[in-house]
């Protein structure tokens, strides 16, 4: 299975990781007992914590902390730098001197939905949650719903709801029928 894992020297893996094929690691640490899937790339200076689970096709860059028990969806793209640019003023390629690189911090036990986007500079809060699809802008309060683009609040969970236990789905709410 090593054959198709890119994983640099300088990586730092905990016990009982869980590697997908397809994946590039470097400069990184990952957290014990979490599950990485294919075609992710995890940066220099990125932290993951443990228990995570970082689905496949998902970017995480340099300045990213991860904390324990987050949930990653797939194809989740974060961002370290505010203006981008290939050349510097004279025309001449970037350099790591020539830019700054932003950080981005998610907190215990959130999670963010697939394809969703997170500039540089944001807090995930606690036990958050990230809608599919969402561009997050701003900081995300603890326990939290945000969704869209950008991402805007739909709801504070209460004390039970953010327990990491699953909110019941429309198809399971009790239907009740007037005759």
């Amino acid at each position: 299975m090593t054959e198709f894992l890119c994983i640099a020297d300088d990586v730092i893996l905990a016990s009982n990781v869980k590697l997908s094929k397809f994946i590039n690691l470097y400069g990184c640490t990952i957290g014990a007992n979490t599950k990485i899937g294919a075609f992710v790339e995890i940066q220099k200076n990125a932290f993951v914590g443990s228990n995570c689970k970082i689905s496949s096709h998902t970017f995480i860059c340099e300045g990213v902390t991860i904390e324990d028990d987050v949930f990653i969806g797939h194809n989740v793209t974060f961002i370290n730098d505010l203006y981008p640019r290939a050349t510097t003023g004279d025309g001449k390629l970037q350099t790591e001197a020539d830019w700054q690189c932003n950080t981005t911090l998610i907190k215990k036990g959130a999670s963010i939905g697939s394809s969703a986007t997170l500039l540089c500079g944001v807090t995930i809060g606690e036990n958050a949650i990230v809608g599919a699809g969402s561009v997050v802008t701003k900081d995300v309060p603890a326990n939290a719903i945000v969704a869209g683009n950008p991402a805007r609040l739909l709801k504070i969970l209460g004390k039970e709801e953010s327990k990491h236990e699953r909110p019941v789905s429309r198809s399971q709410e009790p239907i009740s029928i007037n005759i």
